[in-house]
């Protein structure tokens, strides 16, 4: 068996995993850094590790009572081991994949090494020895190590059972540490020292910049090229690679197992080797020393949307020991380096966060509707499907560089218009800024990060002209977010995440000290930002909630899910002025990453995330989109779900099905003034409860109405629609009304849509007729619930429109989940939207009315 791939795998750079505190929890094994660790001006900074507890003691070495190490222990138990080993296999192969990448990525760095060193003593040298040495210093002995390590544990993967052993291994790469520890203490000096050779001789800079790398054995890529800096970080990546994927191995290790131990003692060295490079790390993180004399050290960083003279604007933003700056990257000449320039800075004695009073001195905040910013992620969506396919044709390479740029400024625009949840910074002398997030997460991170700083004995400090500019320009070597969260600086192997639905059942939550009103909302990434996807219900007065409600959740490219704790504000005094301003305290947060290969298995898969010492335990798996999208009609004919609807109206004797109209009544009743109404899920468990009871027409239904969740009851009535058998609006006139939405002449386009509705079955026409009335009144709530015509048109158009699987299956152009997301999905929102926008639209007019062409179609 040939290792795994490591094509696709998550990518965590030195800098994202020590500086977020051994964040193991996120399977990230591939030895290729998404970043190189190097400023563009080619400077090096080594980052510190961060040992203090931030977001979850589960991201950190965990501290016992005696400040010891609490290592973790596996989530074992009877007929969960099997499961196990499975899962130790599956992270083993993966860490298997990225060493193959990483000894590769070793073996290109000595190629050039060994003609180097030989022409050294030659009348015409490129380097000297000495530069040699101190260039490649440890290289080689790395190589070796890694080389026998995997050697060893491939035939380990290729002959797995249950008596295969490990430990060993991993205790003996643990105790060659001290090769890294002597790399480590040359790394600057050899990229120094590499920097000037490249510069002195362009010979070698020649050599440098076009090192190659062979892939791994099953990629289709025989080779990349790198910068030799890029590859001198590599080890510096992989240093904490043991440590992660020793922490999922003792997870998933019974502790009767005999790697237990030998796992157990690999951690506890990798963990100490890291603390004591802590010391030495730490110096080379200072910018410029304080009026003080004392160091200043980079906290956190990363890309903001600020609101500046009325309009949004990208800026990367630094939080320093004692005090936050503002930057923007500076236009710079071709081939120069760039620079960032200081907007502004606050020091730290002297930043407040908005109270409830000051909403009024900020600068207000302009949201765009929602359907652009889908317009935008169908055309980005598109214009993907399409570099895909320009790939793979013969002469593609040239348009596929013009497709990416025009996505790169598509994206770029959505990163800036898409967050909406604002962050206020106010410096006590009166001036505010703002600063527009995608989540609530980033808010409470950045909140976090200042106020921890601020518990420390501040002084307001004012910088010079000089110590601005030293500081603003030492920002590109100290920054550990290197690149905007677009796909234009990703790498083409990097995973495209999932697209589909993803089940998850939030359980249950413990560790809360006091009782208190508490409930959870959902995240997940979509184009380079987060977004809201559910949330239980408050579960009242309580240590230990046990919410057991599951969700289905929309992925568009998703890598990551994450979970918020809150506690429920009820003190109506605390609400804020700002409509998206949550004034609920957040008890916890955490994420995880979505690994196709865990979640996508038939079986439900149970994890925990630990959050300021609350774990929250939950379950999920995934389905992918072209498995969810598919009609297909229900075996049970007695029922309405999957049902035709002239069946059900048939047998019920009535003009629009008896589950439409009494959802479409409740929701009208207690739900119409519920933000995001048809938009926010409703708890799964629910849903299926209420599916049941239509299906076998229970008596008790309108007893259930009145007690179930109004998502839950939105979400039944979308999931009626979408297990049509075929559309509401037929698949016979799915062609048609895609060509009727395309006419440019209003007249025409008049004629067509309305044509096209009175060629529907009487049943479909009174369903449309009813529910397009609805989702206007629905609309009409726009202010409150949020919900515009154009909202509502995302939601239901694709649902009510979208072709059966065999009428879809006639487009063999579509190959892909994301083409199958893309394909048609603008004009189906489009084909809704006319209607809704369209003056009432009476069934009896529309029967009579003789203007409309009436040609069979």
């Amino acid at each position: 068996m040939e290792p795994l791939s490591a094509r696709g795998l998550p990518r965590l750079s030195w800098i994202d995993t020590l500086y977020s505190n051994f964040n193991y929890n996120t399977d990230g094994y591939e030895g290729d850094g998404g970043e190189d660790g190097k400023s563009q001006d080619g400077s090096e900074t080594l980052p510190f590790i961060d040992e203090s507890p931030t977001m979850s003691p589960q991201l950190c070495a965990p501290q016992g009572p005696d400040g010891e190490t609490v290592l973790p222990t596996p989530l074992l138990a009877g007929g969960d081991i099997e499961k196990g080993l499975e899962m130790k296999r599956l992270v083993l192969s993966g860490f298997l994949a990225s060493e193959e990448i990483y000894i590769n990525q070793l073996e290109a760095l000595l190629l050039p090494m060994r003609p180097l060193k030989a022409t050294a003593t030659t009348s015409q040298p490129v380097l000297t020895i000495q530069q040699v040495e101190t260039i490649f210093y440890k290289i080689q002995d790395i190589f070796q190590i890694h080389k026998e390590f995997y050697d060893a544990l491939l035939p380990s993967i290729q002959q797995w059972d249950e008596k295969v052993t490990v430990g060993h291994l991993f205790q003996k790469l643990a105790s060659q540490l001290g090769v890294y520890k002597a790399f480590v203490d040359n790394y600057k000096v050899a990229l120094e020292t590499a920097e000037k050779c490249s510069q002195a001789n362009s010979q070698f800079q020649k050599i440098s910049e076009n090192l190659k790398v062979k892939g791994p054995k099953d990629s289709k890529d025989c080779t990349t090229t790198s910068s030799m800096e890029a590859l001198l970080y590599k080890p510096i990546d992989r240093v904490t690679r043991s440590t992660l994927v020793l922490h999922d191995l003792l997870k998933h290790t019974p502790k009767d197992h005999p790697d237990f131990p030998l796992l157990q003692d690999a951690l506890r060295i990798s963990q100490n080797f890291l603390s004591s490079i802590n010391e030495e790390i730490d110096p080379r993180r200072t910018a410029v020393t304080t009026p003080k004399g004392e160091a200043r050290q980079l906290v956190k960083d990363g890309f903001l949307v600020e609101v500046s003279e009325s309009s949004r604007k990208l800026r990367h933003v630094f939080l320093f020991t004692d005090l936050l700056l503002c930057a923007k990257m500076k236009k710079t000449a071709v081939g120069r380096h760039q620079q960032y320039e200081c907007k502004w800075y606050i020091p730290l004695a002297d930043l407040t966060f908005q109270t409830l009073d000051d909403s009024d001195a900020c600068p207000s905040i302009q949201v765009l509707p929602e359907h652009e910013i889908e317009e935008m992620k169908i055309k980005i969506s598109v214009l993907k499907n399409e570099i895909q396919k320009e790939k793979k044709a013969p002469k593609g390479q040239s348009r596929v560089e013009r497709l990416r740029k025009k996505m790169n400024e598509q994206e770029s625009w959505l990163l800036l218009h898409s967050p909406t949840i604002p962050f206020r910074i106010n410096n006590k002398h009166g001036k505010c800024y703002l600063f527009l997030l995608s989540s609530d997460y980033e808010r409470s991170e950045w909140r976090e990060s200042i106020q921890k700083l601020q518990k420390k004995d501040l002084q307001s400090c004012m910088l010079s002209s000089v110590e601005l500019q030293v500081l603003t320009s030492s920002c590109f070597k100290l920054r550990t977010v290197h690149n905007i969260p677009v796909t234009g600086n990703k790498d083409d192997e990097e995973t495209p995440g999932l697209y589909g639905f993803l089940h998850v059942i939030v359980h249950s939550a413990k560790g809360f000290k006091q009782s208190a009103n508490l409930y959870c909302t959902l995240e997940v990434d979509s184009f380079g930002y987060f977004v809201s996807k559910a949330k239980t219900r408050v579960f009242r007065d309580t240590t230990e909630p046990q919410w057991n409600e599951e969700f289905e959740i929309e992925l568009e490219g998703s890598q990551y899910l994450r979970i918020l704790c809150y506690e429920k504000c009820y003190d109506k005094s605390m609400l804020n002025k700002d409509d998206n301003e949550i004034v609920d305290k957040i008890m916890g947060k955490g994420q995880v990453q979505l690994d196709p290969q865990t979640v996508q298995s038939k079986n439900w898969h149970m994890d925990v995330i630990e959050m300021n010492g609350i774990k929250v335990e939950f379950s999920m798996k995934f389905t992918s989109r072209d498995l969810s999208l598919k009609r297909t009609p229900s075996k049970k004919q007695s029922g309405v779900f999957g049902v035709k609807i002239n069946v059900v109206t048939k047998r019920e004797r009535s003009k629009v099905p008896y589950i439409v109209r009494q959802c479409i009544e409740e929701v009208e009743k207690r739900g119409i003034d519920e933000v995001g109404i048809y938009r926010i899920s409703g708890v799964a468990t629910d849903i299926q409860a209420l599916k049941s009871a239509f299906d076998t027409n229970t008596k008790d239904i309108l007893v259930m109405l009145s007690d179930m969740d109004i998502n839950a009851i939105a979400g039944t009535l979308k999931l009626y629609f979408r297990e049509l058998p075929e559309p509401l609006l037929t698949d016979r006139l799915y062609p048609a009304f895609m060509e009727g939405i395309a006419l440019s002449d209003p007249a025409a386009k008049e004629n067509c849509m309305m044509h096209l509705l009175r060629s529907l079955p009487e049943p479909n026409i009174m369903t449309f007729l009813t529910l397009l009335e609805h989702l206007k009144r629905v609309a009409e709530k726009e202010p409150i619930n949020k919900m515009s015509l154009h909202n509502l048109a995302t939601v239901f158009g694709p649902t009510l429109l979208r072709p059966s699987e065999s009428e879809s299956a006639k487009g063999q152009h579509i190959t892909s989940a994301s083409d199958i997301w893309s394909h048609d999905v603008m004009a189906q929102v489009q084909v809704l939207l006319y209607y809704l926008q369209h003056p009432p639209i009476s069934y009896a007019e529309l029967k009579r009315n003789t203007l409309y062409f009436s040609t069979d179609v």
